[in-house]
């Protein structure tokens, strides 16, 4: 069972504005940015994410039926902006891995212990020229 809700609507309000602006630059972290799906309006969340490639693969410790999640979704894409850099992602997947085997160790210590089986795969959109 992944995090209470109640933990996400604190997140929302306090630990989000706090780690949002280091999320974008810190290994293992990034934040998505999105836009809401009825509002229109532009949401910044940080998240877990590690790269294979071309394949951004982000926790999620809240589940699956978050708002970003059916956002990123619904939209088809985002942006990430992780590492100093802005990065257009598509075609975003959710997949179950309750090993959490493509997290490195104490990340997937971590996600064993919320119970957060679950991730968003995906793509990085080729750049310009590619």
């Amino acid at each position: 069972m992944p995090l209470p809700r109640v933990l996400a609507r604190l997140n929302l309000v306090l630990t989000n504005r706090v780690t949002g602006p280091v999320a974008r630059f810190l290994p293992g972290t990034a934040v998505v940015e999105h836009h809401g799906r009825r509002s229109g309006r532009r949401y910044r969340t940080p998240v877990l994410v590690f790269r294979n490639g071309d394949r951004y693969r982000i926790a999620l410790t809240y589940g699956t039926d978050t708002d970003w999640v059916r956002n990123v979704r619904a939209a088809g894409g985002a942006t990430l902006l992780t590492r100093g850099r802005r990065i257009p992602v598509l075609a975003p997947r959710i997949g179950h891995d309750p090993t959490a085997g493509w997290a490195p160790p104490p990340v997937r210590a971590m996600l064993r212990a919320v119970g957060a089986p679950d991730y968003l795969d995906c793509t990085a959109a080729p750049s310009p020229g590619r």
